[in-house]
């Protein structure tokens, strides 16, 4: 499905949006409701994987697809892992296949792990047949996925004794890491943090709680991209949110402060507001807590006519797509001067002019979310724009709340 997006064409006044639930705490709160059955949860996101992970946590089957969902394979791999008597086979799509998974297993496996390659050494597909990891020892690199030490964390408490990790190499997306653990000091299950060691106690059961999801941060960025990219005055209230949030991706609140936008919280809401202001020529920040704010930020830069230098990128290289490739061909049709390394991306002040640009989104709904605002400046078309339904599948309806066409 391609749509032509164009904006409101009037300042954005009096909208108020809820979004569902986080996707990063519903599959972390998921596992752990399949570990600990006293465990209710409310809110939990309505994004294509979440509903991958609730598939594959209740299937009767020998074979579990998760499509194009990273975080539902590599914690899907760690749970079934500690499954006695569980034969799964796990798959995905074709990037998905593409997407390296070793060093999850390679943690498992020294724990004791029955896992093998079904196709090519690293990546999934993956046999699997559960069994009890006695193992309670476990180190692994820290500066590559933030989503492998997230799933051993969560199938820590259920294992026999326990599990130390030790993380080697400068930590990347701490705030998940920390995210994960306090989703278990909430299920009132001991652990500790301290340096490069997270120590995790083994329970049998936790006591009876119900836990309320919280709206996705990342969800939010792309609202903060639109008010960003309005008249001074536009504003949005966004329903259930909290100032003590666990997201990570709250940090787009101060972030969008230099680009004019105040964030005033209020009671489990928020209300993003466009300041008058001069902006400033550019943004120089380090996102290895926070990489899937890259895109947003970038695309909002080059709304607003200014640079930007994001580092700290270097996981964007193995999400749904190369992201960062995605961008310096997706920015470069619309004009930016964009330059790409490993781990960072350079953006000059650069203005559109012209007819309108088809976006390509290569399978990846942040390319989809991130691009959209710039409809407030001009129109432009999207395609395959249904690809938001991975974590949003409702955003193009909430535009349209907003004034949006598509």
């Amino acid at each position: 499905m391609d749509i032509l997006v164009t904006g409101p064409g009037t300042p954005i006044k009096g909208a108020h949006l809820q979004i569902s639930g986080s996707k990063s705490e519903s599959n972390r709160l998921l596992v752990l409701q399949a570990l600990f059955p006293e465990v209710s949860l409310h809110n939990v996101s309505d994004s294509d994987d979440v509903f991958a992970m609730k598939d594959g946590l209740n299937t009767s089957g020998s074979q579990v697809d998760v499509h194009h969902a990273g975080t539902t394979m590599r914690f899907l791999t760690a749970y079934y892992a500690a499954r006695p008597d569980n034969e799964i086979r796990l798959t995905g799509s074709f990037r998905m296949k593409e997407r390296p998974i070793k060093i999850l297993v390679e943690a498992l496996r020294s724990l004791g792990a029955q896992i093998s390659y079904l196709e090519k050494e690293g990546y999934p597909p993956l046999q699997i047949t559960g069994c009890e990891l006695t193992g309670s020892e476990v180190s692994l690199p820290a500066d590559v996925s933030s989503q492998y030490i997230s799933a051993l964390i969560l199938i820590a408490p259920s294992l026999p004794n326990g599990l130390v990790l030790t993380l080697t190499g400068e930590i990347t997306s701490r705030p998940y890491i920390e995210m994960t653990l306090q989703l278990l000091s909430r299920l009132s299950i001991p652990f500790s943090f301290e340096g490069n060691e997270i120590r995790i106690e083994p329970v049998q059961k936790v006591n009876p709680v119900e836990m309320a999801v919280e709206s996705d941060w990342s969800s939010a960025s792309y609202f903060y991209s639109i008010i960003a990219l309005s008249e001074p005055g536009s504003s949005i209230i966004l329903d259930s949110y909290r100032e003590d949030s666990l997201q990570g991706d709250r940090a787009v609140a101060s972030i969008y402060e230099a680009l004019g936008v105040h964030t005033a919280f209020g009671k489990g809401s928020i209300r993003l507001t466009k300041k008058e202001g001069v902006l400033p020529s550019g943004l120089n920040l380090d996102l290895r807590d926070t990489p899937d704010l890259a895109q947003t930020i970038a695309v909002t830069c080059f709304g607003l006519g200014i640079g930007c230098e994001l580092s700290g990128l270097h996981t964007l290289r193995i999400k749904e797509t190369d992201r960062l490739e995605a961008l310096r061909v997706e920015l470069g049709k619309l004009g930016a001067a964009f330059s790409i390394t490993e781990d960072e991306l350079d953006l000059q002040p650069s203005i559109h002019s012209g007819d309108v640009v088809s976006i390509a989104t290569y399978h990846d709904h942040r390319m989809a979310m991130a691009f959209a605002p710039l409809a407030i400046r001009f129109p432009i078309r999207i395609k395959d724009a249904g690809v938001v339904s991975k974590s949003y599948p409702a955003f193009w309806k909430d535009l349209g709340k907003l004034g949006f066409s598509t």
